[in-house]
């Protein structure tokens, strides 16, 4: 399971989130989470900033990960996402029961971890289900969803 981390000395001017850019999947999505958050999130490779952080073990950006706030708050993992799209004004709800319900926050570390371990088949499955461009998602899993349907019903 990735460590928490919950602060830096080090906060980046703006709020970032901070990923693998050797990872397809990561790109995929950050590409269109960025797109999406208009702004409200920077999305940086962490191979890009290690530098920024002396007070931060390199290690915990290979992890997870992390969502830095202005005042050095971190996120890490699933919640680095829910808090990223708090700050946009969507799904509030996700960060709110992350950060209060046990179950959900146990639920989104266990999956988070799951899809971080299992990369390469979750973006296979990710360009099946929205296509290959992460800027105009289409809504392939409804096809699936309908076949699936029409063969079950018939």
């Amino acid at each position: 399971m990735f460590q928490k981390v919950r602060e830096t000395q080090f906060p980046p001017a703006q709020v970032s989130m901070y990923w693998d850019g050797d990872c397809s999947f990561c790109r995929f999505w950050t590409s269109n989470w960025d797109k999406m958050l208009k702004g409200k999130v920077i999305f940086v490779p962490y191979q890009n900033a290690l530098d920024q952080f002396e007070d931060l073990d390199p290690q915990i950006f290979k992890e997870a990960s992390r969502l830095i706030d202005t005042d050095g708050h971190i996120y890490s993992g699933p919640d680095s996402a829910y808090r990223s799209l708090y700050l946009a004004g969507k799904y509030r709800w996700m960060h709110r029961s992350y950060q209060r319900n046990v179950l959900f926050r146990n639920f989104s570390d266990t999956l988070y971890q799951w899809m971080a371990t299992n990369r390469g088949f979750c973006f296979r499955i990710t360009k099946m289900l929205f296509g290959s461009d992460p800027l105009n998602l289409r809504p392939f899993w409804a096809i699936y969803l309908f076949v699936f349907l029409f063969l079950i019903l018939s």
